[in-house]
């Protein structure tokens, strides 16, 4: 096993060449292209067997993607943002059609306005989709996601494609050191793709992409999709502990940092939870009884462990690096659901959203975000409001920015 200093993009291409790819339909954006550029110029030296293409945008890209693994290809691609909103109509055609690919995308905050820094506004846009979720912290998990990500989407009980997330910037371009598993090791732990399933290289002619016009007909398609997912819930446990006794790192849906004693929780995911880390840390030397719960596996949603891990606690904040505009943080409803209904007293749940494009969390923050979970609010629509992590400095700022973009003298207070 080697050890190298890889950034989060190096570590997914190094993935991707390890699960022994077949096919890698290619369109670059920024910050994911690194990804694509390496596969690239290890396949032109012949260092992997592959076949790239590189497409006219990333709806073609996802529809070549599909068409592929229809065949029984092995296939790997990679998107960021606008690319990912772009391919979109895609996502669904290729869960529907039940082909379990493996999509890397770089975190990156949509448009408008443009910025290059990340938050997960464009892949919580695919989580109603059919795409597996996996969200990553580190450069190593970015690899070792990759591996576990095929081995759960080819799995004869599963077969819907996945997703793998990283964040822009502040993983894809960071190196970090990364173990490198021997190719052998990994090739017991995913063998090479054979589906059980017809598919359009096999013996016998197959159409693929049908309409389906009885509603009936329609529905029970769905809930194959659905059924297939609360068994990637129940698989993923056993490929977990498989991944652990091969390769010494354990991967739950959810990693539990300092909580074996703590009151109070926060809720974190990607690569950000590693300053949130940082602040519980800090926290607890001052005897604060506080801990982290990071997301790892956000479809299909584990509520059976947010239950486990948030019971009995006396709060929780969830901090949403996103924003469902006219509504607020989207795992913030999602872990409140999964909540809602325990026969004992679930904990009182607060949302915060903050990160947005790429804005890094503050010490004090922090603290405000226990203060008020040690004193939360009592009305339910104050319980419900989503805190924004933007201080009034930052406000009277951007107040001074639109004052002088403006043309006007004076300053705007937000």
């Amino acid at each position: 096993m080697a050890r190298a200093l890889l950034t989060g993009n190096s570590a997914a291409a190094w993935a991707a060449r390890l699960a022994e790819v077949d096919y890698v339909p290619a369109f670059p954006i920024t910050p994911q292209t690194e990804i694509v550029e390496t596969l690239a110029r290890w396949i032109h030296t012949g260092e992997i067997q592959a076949r790239m293409v590189t497409m006219d945008s990333e709806h073609s890209m996802l529809a070549a993607a599909g068409a592929a693994a229809a065949t029984g290809a092995r296939v790997f691609t990679a998107t960021s943002s606008q690319g990912l909103v772009y391919g979109f109509e895609m996502l669904y055609v290729l869960a529907g059609l039940r082909a379990p690919l493996v999509l890397v995308n770089v975190s990156r905050a949509l448009s408008h306005p443009i910025t290059l820094e990340p938050d997960h506004n464009d892949v919580l846009a695919a989580r109603d989709t059919g795409f597996l979720q996996f969200h990553a912290e580190s450069c190593q998990e970015v690899l070792d996601s990759i591996l576990m990500a095929y081995r759960l989407a080819e799995h004869e009980r599963v077969l819907l494609p996945a997703i793998v997330n990283l964040d822009g910037f502040y993983l894809s371009f960071t190196r970090e050191a990364v173990e490198i598993p021997e190719p052998a090791d990994v090739k017991s732990f995913l063998p090479g793709f054979e589906p059980a399933y017809p598919h359009l290289s096999g013996p016998a002619p197959l159409a693929l992409g049908a309409a389906v016009l009885d509603p009936a007909l329609y529905t029970f398609f769905k809930y194959q999709m659905h059924h297939a997912t609360e068994n990637a819930l129940a698989l993923y446990p056993e490929i977990a502990a498989e991944f652990a006794g091969r390769f010494g790192r354990r991967y739950g849906m959810i990693e539990e940092f300092m909580l074996d004693d703590a009151d109070y929780v926060i809720v974190m995911t990607n690569s950000f939870a590693s300053m949130g880390k940082a602040e519980v840390k800090r926290l607890r030397r001052e005897g604060k009884k506080i801990g982290l719960a990071r997301l790892r596996l956000i479809r299909p949603f584990p509520h059976r462990e947010i239950q486990r891990v948030l019971r009995g606690r006396k709060g929780a904040a969830v901090i949403d690096q996103n924003i469902s505009v006219g509504k607020g943080g989207i795992l913030f409803s999602e872990i409140a659901s999964a909540l809602y209904g325990l026969p004992d007293r679930p904990p009182a749940l607060l949302s915060f959203i903050g990160g947005l494009g790429g804005r890094r969390f503050r010490p004090e923050e922090f603290d405000g975000i226990l203060a008020r979970l040690e004193a939360p609010p009592e009305s339910p629509e104050e319980i419900a409001r989503p805190y924004l992590l933007f201080s009034d400095e930052e406000c009277r700022d951007v107040g001074r920015y639109f004052s002088v973009a403006s043309g006007e003298e004076k300053s705007h207070e937000a």
